[in-house]
């Protein structure tokens, strides 16, 4: 199952990647439920998000960043799951910030995921929707809105 949200932000594409960091993860960050940030390394290959969901549910999530790049139109990294919580089974999420113009971008969270079967995957979509919906009025508050 597939899950792709746009949102416009202001800035330069390399400058709103380049600030993909721990303070946006915790701006990201669910309220709701109880959530530790065990580790976040970065935003580059190789480096690693472990996630220690507390209530309403007890579990880890560990994702890894098995890409990054940059080029003239946009810069990106993806997260892979390692270690997902229940039902989830796979998890790809490919973060892209897009030139619109030299002070304009848009950001794209492009996610793939799957449970044990389909109807289960058909099911997780509109948590998954809802749980990262709101990212879009961060992303603006966090970058800016452009004029």
């Amino acid at each position: 199952m597939n899950l792709k949200l746009t949102t416009i932000v202001s800035g330069n594409y390399k400058v709103v990647m380049s600030r993909f960091d721990r303070d946006l993860f915790e701006a990201l960050t669910p309220k709701q439920g109880q959530l530790e940030i065990v580790e976040f390394t970065g935003s580059k290959k190789g480096d690693r998000v472990h996630l220690r969901f507390l209530s309403p549910i007890k579990a880890d999530w560990v994702s890894l960043i098995t890409e990054d790049g940059v080029n003239e139109q946009q810069a990106y990294f993806v997260d892979e799951g390692e270690t997902l919580p229940f039902p989830l089974r796979y998890w790809h999420h490919r973060h892209v910030v897009e030139k619109v113009t030299e002070d304009t971008s848009r950001i794209v969270d492009d996610i793939t995921f799957k449970g044990p079967n389909a109807l289960v995957t058909l099911l997780m979509y509109p948590a998954i929707f809802i749980g990262f919906y709101p990212r879009k009025r961060i992303y603006r508050a966090y970058f800016g809105q452009p004029d």
